[in-house]
């Protein structure tokens, strides 16, 4: 009786602390998200919640070629270093992941601490850092500038997702096609890449929004005059609080979602799909 007491407290405490502690940590994580989302569809004339009325006046405007352009100017500055970023992120980490999961050594394992050592390092610091090493060696700051500090600092974590795949990765498929007359690099991309493609897209889809949304390094290194969607943002609320600013936010949080949804669902696919091509050539 006593057991069978203990026992229906200890599944009780269990719930409790799952969907408790769960709904609460949810809650708190995606509240800030329906705030946004909810201030970007305000009829009111500021920035204030619970908001009067709906409306998409602020979209509208946000829109708006006249009224907007230098938020546009902004936001495609901010996509092409972001674009740029997550191109030669993947011509260097996914080579290199590759390579560092296939040749174990104990230098390698040395190594890797060191090529990750950017994801923890303070980017206001690395900012800093690098203007200061670019101007010790005749370089200004540019955009080239932005995109090299974004590869450094962000590329790791495409190195990260991709790695994780390839070491799961059966060498006997790579044996098998080689033996079979394949080359290593004809194995290499059609056999190895494919396999590789979920965990390049998980690191591509985080360092776009990291690239997007970072400020201290485009900051400094940024030439004089090229504006960027983040550092527009902080302009807008310094100025004038502009409720276009919650409209911005509506956008990248909307977009950010559909981006996670197609790297969930379109990578697998594909996937496959090179598989299915692979089988048909053969």
């Amino acid at each position: 009786m006593s057991e069978s007491r203990n026992l229906r407290t200890s599944s009780l405490s269990y719930g409790a602390f799952v969907v408790g502690g769960g709904g609460l940590c949810l809650i708190f994580l995606i509240a800030p998200v329906v705030v946004a989302i909810l201030l970007s569809f305000t009829s009111g004339k500021t920035l204030q919640f619970p908001p009067p009325g709906l409306s998409l006046q602020w979209y509208e405007r946000l829109i708006d070629p006249v009224l907007s352009e230098r938020i546009h100017v902004a936001a495609w500055n901010s996509t092409k270093i972001a674009l740029l970023a997550v191109s030669l992120s993947a011509l260097v980490t996914v080579p290199a992941s590759y390579g560092m999961v296939r040749i174990r050594t104990r230098l390698a394992n040395g190594l890797e601490p060191f090529l990750l050592a950017p994801l923890v390092l303070p980017s206001l610091v690395f900012g800093i850092a690098l203007l200061i090493t670019a101007s010790l060696l005749g370089f200004r700051p540019s955009v080239l500038l932005v995109v090299v500090s974004h590869l450094v600092v962000f590329g790791p974590l495409m190195f990260r997702t991709t790695a994780g795949i390839a070491g799961r990765l059966d060498p006997g498929l790579e044996e098998a096609s080689m033996l079979l007359g394949a080359s290593r690099f004809a194995t290499f991309r059609r056999i190895v890449l494919p396999l590789l493609v979920p965990g390049v897209l998980a690191g591509a889809f985080l360092i776009f929004v990291q690239s997007l949304d970072n400020v201290s390094m485009t900051l400094f290194l940024a030439p004089p005059g090229t504006s960027v969607l983040p550092l527009r943002m902080y302009a807008m609320l310094e100025q004038e609080l502009d409720p276009r600013i919650a409209a911005i936010s509506g956008v990248l949080i909307i977009v950010s979602f559909i981006a996670l949804v197609a790297v969930q669902r379109f990578a697998p696919l594909l996937r496959d799909r090179d598989d299915t091509g692979s089988n048909a050539d053969e």
